[in-house]
């Protein structure tokens, strides 16, 4: 990139998880700041050299890159873009630009606060500030505490707390528009191609980022049917920023409380890995790190390829593997079943969907699938074991759903059931009884 006014002083602002414009807390501050903004993003190799080449993800945040590096075209401007570790390139940009300070927004992650602390560390030794804001979440991790200034390991009390300090707070939307003219006025670059970065392309369906009234009114009474179109869609772009946390709880302030309920939840999660970080490898309650897994290989491959003979359950792997998405309701019972049904690891099937799902956020999978263990931060009991086939009944009587993923479901090419319900129920009860009374 060649700035049109070479050594001019500016600001960083790092692109991350907030891969938009509007309503961009970070963008805003850095847009104020009183210097020129340089838009930086980094294809970040201490992630992408652990992904698989052909990881659609990738191909998803290339095309969201290249889409603003378009809008800022429209300004003279342009993003650049860097391939490498963050820290390095830190290192190479502070030779190469004027840089006043950097801007960018918080990331609550184990990696993310470890990168920036290092990157902060290093650019202070140069005289550089670096500021990080809130953006990706409504309240951030340290602001609903229990009165004691403890935090919260229970959702139910969260939420509450939750509800309450948002009835207080008046949402703060960033408007940017007008201040586009703020970046650094630059010759653009063209962002570098997929194969050129180390990819192969590899498009999943994505959902437009829209969220209407329409969509939220309904969401209550159709998003356990998974036939339905009645979920958001919205995971992806919520995982990745393409869309404003603040503009959307509004709406489901106005719409739907069940679904302002999963923003909360969304919450939840992150502020747990954020205070108790042992999530990452470690049962957040440390006796069920006691379990006997089987952790049957055949078995595991059986559920990861959707062929368990428990329709519901096979469908849903299927539509993860075909769609890298997955219904909310359906992740519950596939996980459960794993974990339940097959006594394999929750582990193994939190990093299996980690690889799998487009919208794969590390606090959100990590307590869900501790949650259908029973080893979270959870009030209810371990033995909370989801029926597979009472399920399908529920919410997908007319196996809709089913069919539509399960093409040979009624041939005899579509196998028995791997394991029987009530014995696999009783062998987790056992196992699990065994774990939690050892002294």
């Amino acid at each position: 990139m060649a700035l049109r006014t070479p050594n001019i002083r500016l600001t960083v602002f790092w692109f991350r998880r907030d891969l938009r414009l509007a309503d961009n807390t970070g963008l805003y501050q850095a847009l104020t700041s009183g210097f020129p903004v340089l838009g930086l993003f980094i294809f970040d190799t201490d992630i992408l050299d652990k992904l698989p080449r052909n990881d659609p993800r990738f191909t998803f945040i290339h095309t969201n890159v290249r889409l603003l590096n378009l809008f800022l075209h429209v300004s003279g401007s342009a993003i650049l873009p860097k391939k490498g570790k963050p820290l390095d390139v830190f290192r190479e940009l502070v030779d190469n630009y004027n840089i006043e300070a950097v801007y960018t927004n918080e990331d609550y992650e184990p990696y993310a606060r470890k990168r920036d602390s290092e990157v902060a560390e290093f650019l202070k030794t140069r005289g550089i500030g670096f500021h990080s804001f809130k953006d990706q979440v409504v309240f951030a991790p340290d602001e609903i505490l229990k009165t004691d200034g403890k935090p919260y390991t229970v959702y139910t009390p969260y939420a509450k707390k939750w509800l309450e300090k948002f009835q207080q707070t008046q949402l703060d939307i960033k408007l940017v528009e007008n201040l586009l003219q703020n970046f650094v006025p630059a010759t653009p670059d063209k962002i570098p191609e997929i194969d050129e970065l180390g990819f192969i392309e590899n498009r999943m369906p994505v959902p437009d980022p829209v969220l209407n009234a329409q969509i939220l009114n309904r969401y209550e009474a159709e998003r356990d049917f998974p036939a339905l179109q009645g979920t958001s869609g919205m995971s992806v772009h919520f995982r990745f920023g393409k869309i404003s946390v603040r503009k959307i709880a509004q709406q489901a302030q106005q719409h739907s409380p069940v679904f302002l309920g999963e923003l909360i939840w969304r919450e939840f999660f992150m502020q747990i890995l954020w205070h108790f970080p042992h999530v990452v490898e470690k049962s957040f309650k440390p006796a069920y790190d006691r379990i006997e897994w089987r952790n049957n290989e055949a078995e595991f491959a059986a559920w990861c390829e959707g062929r368990t003979g428990y329709p519901l359950v096979d469908a849903g792997m299927r539509e993860l593997l075909a769609t890298g998405s997955m219904h909310n309701r359906v992740r519950m019972i596939t996980a459960s079943f794993l974990v339940k049904h097959l006594l394999i690891d929750w582990r193994w099937g939190e990093a299996f969907f980690a690889e799998k799902l487009m919208d794969f956020d590390l606090a959100g999978n990590n307590g869900n699938w501790q949650w259908a263990a029973g080893c979270g931060c959870d009030a209810a009991p371990y033995f909370r074991i989801f029926n597979p086939t009472a399920q399908a009944q529920k919410f997908d009587k007319d196996l809709e759903y089913i069919r539509n993923r399960i093409p040979e479901f009624d041939t005899l090419d579509y196998p028995q059931p791997i394991v029987n319900h009530e014995f696999a129920r009783e062998r987790v009860l056992s196992a699990y009884k065994k774990a939690l009374t050892e002294s």
